[in-house]
């Protein structure tokens, strides 16, 4: 049996991917792995593979009661930082930000479906395996998933120098409440997405459209960030926005950008609770 700090770091990813929520996939990871030392690990043939299946089973049970019990319209994910060069985490496997926003737009079983085939590469029969449907169902899953996120793809490459340039520009920008240059930055369709949990209010969960998203983001740095310190940083492969007030961050800020390199999507994750971990 691999390390135990290995194994975790191995199982991580498939819990995260499917909850978007650190300590949620910590607690899954050590159910299910306090369940695997009782059980008589000689009657096992695969321990990593039985391994994985009983943490995507363990996530999409929880995924199911979280969203049973969800309160706020716009939940996203907890971010993490993916350009550390050591980490507890095996971050290649960590989805960009964006599609992990787009795929809590499917139910539980879509999203385990579409991962397992999309991000990790399984064949319909062992995905059948892992959830316990048949092969033809596995397929029909992943059909109706793809056209429900097809219409709704976001166009992301992944975090490059290009992008900081651009990041540090609109920072520039917002500072400066400088409309002219903020408005060739966004696209058309821009979105602001606020995720404040249950202990704070956001000033808006969903916003829209260019001039709207102006007057809110610069509405916001005026009147919230003024005084903080800006960090540029790479969260869930995306460039993301770090604001600090003191060694306390604030606010992430994870940006999605167009083949174009306009801005289509900003994620604001004001929630403490997904903060604390960055």
């Amino acid at each position: 049996m691999n390390d135990l700090n290995i194994l975790r770091k191995k199982l991580f990813p498939y819990a995260y991917n499917i909850l978007g929520n650190i300590d949620d996939c910590q607690d899954v990871i050590q159910e299910v792995l306090i369940k695997f030392n009782e059980k008589e690990v000689s009657s096992i043939s695969n321990p990593n593979a039985y391994l994985i299946k009983s943490v995507i089973n363990q996530a999409i049970n929880l995924k199911k009661k979280n969203d049973r019990e969800r309160q706020q319209k716009i939940r996203l994910p907890e971010p993490i930082v993916t350009n550390q060069s050591e980490s507890t985490i095996e971050l290649d496997e960590i989805l960009n930000y964006s599609i992990l926003v787009l795929l809590d737009t499917l139910n539980t079983k879509e999203r385990a479906v579409f991962l397992l085939k999309e991000a990790f590469d399984y064949e319909h029969v062992e995905i059948a395996e892992i959830l316990e449907i048949s092969t033809e169902n596995s397929r029909q899953i992943l059909t109706r998933a793809k056209k429900k996120l097809k219409l709704r793809k976001p166009e992301i490459t992944s975090s490059s120098a290009k992008d900081r340039k651009y990041i540090e520009k609109y920072v520039c920008a917002i500072r400066k409440g400088d409309v002219k240059t903020l408005e060739q930055m966004l696209s058309d369709e821009v979105q602001v997405l606020a995720d404040a949990g249950n202990k704070l209010q956001a000033i808006a969960e969903l916003t829209s459209g260019i001039e709207n998203t102006i007057k809110l983001m610069t509405y916001v740095y005026e009147n919230n960030q003024k005084d903080l310190e800006i960090k540029i940083e790479e969260v869930n492969h995306q460039s993301a926005l770090l604001f600090y007030k003191g060694t306390t961050l604030i606010n992430c800020q994870i940006f999605e950008l167009n083949a174009e390199g306009k801005i289509t999507s900003i994620f604001s994750v004001v929630d403490p609770d997904k903060l604390m971990k960055i």
